[in-house]
């Protein structure tokens, strides 16, 4: 027969055991949850930011030899015909003057130099370059005032992001590496990100042509 001093260290014992095997779940719940925070955050991969600026439109800012006035953004929605299907795309009005003190020679706005940012994190939507005076890439004049134009993006037909993201790149005017054979003329090239422009955006459905 158990004596009464063994009777309480079985007692002491096991409350000591139920205390750590409830400290024990604790730790291990905790350890889940983390995992599943980790899980759905990405999983260990370092997030990085934007290494360039982010704007809100209306403004306006100078990247390469363009001047970009971004003013506002349109969901332009096209009902499907007896002879199309149904599409969509992204109209961004803008005010463009050419800044190039370099050449000044006349140049059109080239598609890639203007990039739709999804926010669903798909591919970058190049433009399909200016449109001013009612002419697709129409070419800019060195000292002239700005004009109004349009930047038209080709974008799925579901496409509703309420705020539109557009990537500015801007071209630098410098040579190729001449050591490698190549041409030490400088010249415009070599687009870099230099500012991404948040624009608020509406809906609207078009006529079918």
């Amino acid at each position: 027969m158990e004596s009464l001093d063994d009777v309480i260290d079985a007692m002491i014992a096991d409350r000591v055991i139920h205390r750590h095997r409830r400290k024990w779940l604790i730790v291990i719940a905790l350890i889940l949850l983390l995992a599943v925070v980790v899980f759905f955050a990405g999983g260990w991969k370092e997030k990085k930011g934007r290494k360039v600026e982010t704007l809100q439109a209306p403004v306006t800012l100078t990247a390469g030899r363009y001047e970009y006035g971004l003013k506002s953004a349109e969901i332009v929605r096209i009902p499907k015909t007896k002879y199309e299907p149904a599409s969509a795309k992204v109209v961004v009005s803008l005010d463009l003057k050419n800044m190039d003190t370099e050449t000044k020679e006349t140049e059109s706005i080239l598609g890639n130099l203007l990039q739709l940012v999804p926010a669903d994190g798909s591919e970058f939507i190049k433009s399909s370059g200016a449109i001013c005076q009612g002419q697709s890439n129409y070419r800019l004049v060195f000292g002239l005032p700005a004009l109004p134009c349009t930047a038209e993006f080709k974008v799925p037909n579901d496409f509703k992001d309420p705020v539109i993201e557009i990537g500015v790149l801007g071209e630098k005017y410098e040579s190729d590496n001449a050591l490698l054979g190549l041409s030490d003329k400088p010249y415009w090239h070599n687009e870099a990100p230099e500012a991404v422009v948040q624009l608020k955006s509406t809906i609207r459905t078009e006529k079918a042509k």
